[in-house]
Parts: structure tokens; sequence; C-alpha cells
């Protein structure tokens, strides 16, 4: 079989590839005509697609998040614009870009599997005997079916599950066709019923997940009369078109079927689990974010809420600690005026001398002054009050507590730089 350019051997060609690989594995330990290598083949050759797909699956669990955080503003755009479709087109596809919303990138995963679907499905048929002239039975099995030789698709022919189902044979099958490959119609049904059920169910289970998810996260979008009918279309119609249509495919088919919805189904529990963990840390650092900008723009009078702890990264307040009443300016030296007093250079060996005869000066010239004894003793005292004062500023000895008469008296408001 030869490559045609202007035909669908672009999805052959690797579905058929991908299929052959996984049956030189396990045939390689199961033997190569062993009917349940075959079946592994096709199930790992579902598994093996589905996961070169997981990457574009969660890209569009994404967009859909992303369409779900611009619905409000979408919403908005509709009933601003509603009279102008173009202006309204046009903020959309806008709105779009900036929030990085690919719509299309939603159906991508859709868009690339039903090809696959269909190399899948045409490949698999191309097993099944064909009308061939001369032979006993009037049927035949194909040279080639692209990746897999001669052999290899009589084995495929031939392989038959509990001792009398073929793989490329239904349930429908016309007897004659049925004989080329040996096969029982009893088992067939036996094995058909089953696999046609059980892949009718994992549809329907598939489908039912993706509803309810959508229900969660958009609402608004699920309430509305188009989304409740494609929801009961896939909850519901799907199953039953598998149901009804598996009598008429091969056996094979019903076996992708299963195992496809089967890794669709836990796909989707994966898928979910994923996408909640990232709207919880996105939120988590929103929040973090708000408490971080409450605490650097406190509001005025704003008080801490108790047991609240700070934020990670936020600089902390400077904290000023209060003076101690004990740590005062220090008092000027015992006797130093507040005034500028000239300086002077006393001798320290005749100072208790002066200040005798100054004492006696006064009190002979206070008697002198006032004629009378008592007159005489409250002028000498006022002297030796003078004498005191210039004794002290000349260093000679002052008994302790005495104030200097250049000081201000108690009476006088003190500076608060100047308190002793």
């Amino acid at each position: 079989m030869t490559f045609n350019f202007f035909s669908l051997d672009y999805i052959y060609y690797p579905v058929s590839g991908i299929m052959w690989v996984w049956h030189k594995v396990f045939g390689s330990f199961m033997g190569y005509d062993n009917s349940w290598a075959w079946v592994l083949s096709v199930v790992f050759l579902v598994f093996t697609l589905r996961l070169i797909l997981f990457k574009p699956f969660l890209k569009q669990m994404d967009s859909q998040l992303k369409m779900q955080a611009v619905q409000p503003e979408m919403k908005r755009l509709r009933e601003k614009y509603k009279d102008d479709r173009q202006r309204l087109a046009e903020e959309m596809m806008k709105l779009n870009k900036e929030s990085g919303v690919n719509p299309l990138s939603s159906c991508l995963p859709a868009l690339v599997q039903a090809p696959v679907f269909i190399g899948l499905f045409h490949v698999l048929r191309m097993f099944q005997p064909v009308p061939e002239a001369g032979s006993e039975t009037g049927f035949g099995f194909r040279q080639n079916v692209y990746f897999f030789g001669a052999s290899d698709v009589q084995s495929f022919g031939l392989a038959k599950i509990f001792g009398g189902a073929p793989l490329s044979s239904s349930m429908t099958m016309p007897a004659d066709q049925l004989l080329h490959m040996a096969g029982d119609r009893g088992t067939i049904i036996t094995v058909g019923i089953p696999l046609t059920i059980l892949a009718g169910f994992a549809t329907f289970l598939t489908s039912r997940r993706s509803v309810l998810r959508q229900r969660e996260i958009n609402p608004e979008a699920a309430a509305t009369p188009q989304t409740a009918i494609m929801n009961k279309l896939m909850m519901f119609v799907f199953p039953v078109f598998v149901v009804v249509g598996g009598p008429f495919f091969p056996l094979a088919i019903l076996f992708y079927w299963l195992a496809n919805n089967s890794w669709t189904f836990g796909q989707l529990w994966v898928a979910h689990r994923m996408q909640d963990r990232k709207k919880a840390a996105q939120a988590l650092i929103v929040e973090e974010a708000k408490e971080a900008a409450k605490f650097s723009k406190p509001t005025p009078g704003a008080k801490p809420k108790p047991g609240a702890k700070p934020v990670a990264g936020a600089k902390a307040r400077p904290v000023v600690q209060p003076k101690s009443r004990t740590e005062q300016p220090a008092d000027p030296p015992t006797g130093t005026s507040l005034t500028k007093q000239p300086a002077t250079n006393p001798d320290p060996n005749d100072g208790g001398a002066n200040t005798t005869a100054a004492g006696g000066g006064g009190s002979a010239g206070g008697g002198a002054a006032n004629g009378t004894a008592s007159n005489g003793a409250a002028g000498g005292s006022a002297a030796g009050a003078g004498a005191s004062g210039g004794a002290s500023r000349n260093g000679g000895g002052q008994r302790p507590g005495g104030r200097s008469p250049n000081r201000p008296s108690n009476n006088r408001k003190k500076k608060p730089g100047n308190r002793r």
C-alpha cells in the first residue's frame, strides 16, 4: 500500500505506526499471534494518543478559567454595545487579546481527537476480510495495512478472544464473512454486549463529570437554554448512540471506546484537581497582596487586628522608644551662673582671708551708715552674703545645697533643657 498525498494517509500511517510498535512490544513476550497482545496494542494506542493530547487539554482547561474570569466584563460590553454589533465585536476581540483568552483553544482537543478516531476506525476496519476471487470462502485478507504486512494482517484477522470472537468481527457481520474468520456469533454477542454496555456507561460518566464541572465553574452559562440542551445531549444521547451502534462496530472499536472513555474520566479527575490547586494558589497570592496593601497603607486611626501576623516581605515600622525619666540632661557645674561672667584668676591661698575681710568691712560699714548696732549687723549680714557668692565663684568653700545669687530662683519658669 503506497502513500496517497491526497487522502487521509497523514492520519492513517501515524495511527497504524503507533499500534504496530505496541504490538511488537506486547507480542515479544505474549506471542505475536496472541489475541490479548492485539487487544493491548489497541488499548495502548488510545493511551498514547491521549497522552500526546494531554497538554492541549490542560490549555483548554486554562482557557475555560480565563473565559470564566472575563464573563462579567463581556456581559457589561454586551449591555453597553447591544445596538452596535461591529463595535461589540471589536471590544470583545480586544478584551480576549488583553486577557489572553483564545476561544478556539477550548475546541482544539476535540478537533484533534475526531480525526484520530476516524483514522483508528479506518485502520481497524482494514483488517476485516474482503471479497477475493478464487478463495474457498470467497473472502481473503489484504496484503498490507499501512505499517502492517500480510502476516500481521492475517494474525489480527484470525485473533479470537474467548475462543470464538475475532477482534475484527461485529455482532451483525454477514455469515460468509464471519465464516472466513472461523468466528462464532454466539461468542461474539456474549463478548460484544457487555463491552457495549460498559462503553456506553463510561461515556455517560465522562459526560456527567464534564457537565457538573461546567455548572460549578460557570453556573450562569450552564443555566442558559442552549447549554442545557447540549448538556442533555452529552449525558444521554451520546451514551445511547454508543449502545445502539455497538452491534455494528468491530469488537476492537468497542475496546477502543471503553479504553478512551475510561482514560477521559481519569484525565478529567486529575485535570480538575490540578485546576483547583492552581485556583487556590492564585487566590492565596491575591489575598496576600491585599493584606500587604492594607499594611503598607493603613487607614488613619486603624488598629491592627488581635492576633494578626505580619505579612511576609512587608517592611516593619520603626519603633521609637520613649526616653526614661532618669535620663535627664546633665546639670551645669555647681556655682555656674546662667549669665556670662568676666574671667578672674584668684589666688587659691588667700580666698578665705578675702572672705573674712570682706565680711568685716561690710559689718563695719553697715554700722557706720545706720548708726545703730542692729542696722550694722544687718548690713554686715548682707555683705557677708555677697562675700559668700564671691567665694563660690572664686573656688572658695560653699556649704552643700547653697544657691548662687546669679542663678534664677525657683519661681522662674525653667527651660526644658536646663532642668536639674
